[in-house]
């Protein structure tokens, strides 16, 4: 598991991720930060709450973000989120820009930031983002299980 510099940032991301389970989307959160290390975006899943194929994390905060700085190249960005991002928001990395995606935990059934695919990573595609994976890793693999257990029972 990777420790250091993002701890406490993937903590404000699992906060988001617990409050998405408590309106029943699937627990994943995700903050953009500005070159200063300045929370500039914010966001949670929201397909169940909003009805809304889109409302993803990474794509909610992403827009967040995008408001708040009035443009859509998120350049100088970095990108937290719980969970590796899917290829609709890898692809949504790759336009915006980010320029670093930091992810706790693996998904191994649709992760598009080394485990399915490699999206962002993708030399064919004109932007590359530095990636850094495994940042409470443990944690945030829990929220997830914990959500689908409660969903079995």
């Amino acid at each position: 598991m990777v420790t250091g510099p993002f701890d406490a940032l993937m903590r404000d991301a699992l906060s988001l991720a617990a409050q998405a389970a408590t309106q029943g989307d699937i627990p994943v959160g995700a903050l953009v930060l500005d070159e200063s290390g300045q929370i500039i975006g914010r966001g949670q899943n929201t397909r169940e709450q909003e009805g809304d194929p889109l409302g993803h994390a990474e794509i909610v905060a992403l827009r967040d973000a995008s408001r708040h700085l009035g443009k859509w190249r998120l350049d100088e960005c970095t990108l937290v989120v719980t969970l590796e991002p899917c290829t609709m928001c890898a692809g949504a990395i790759v336009q915006s820009r980010i320029a670093h995606v930091v992810f706790g935990t693996f998904d191994a059934k649709a992760g598009a930031v080394g485990s399915l695919w490699d999206v962002v990573r993708d030399r064919r595609l004109p932007h590359r983002p530095q990636v850094t994976s495994g940042v409470l890793a443990d944690e945030c693999a829990q929220i997830l299980s914990e959500f689908f257990q409660a969903q079995r029972n």
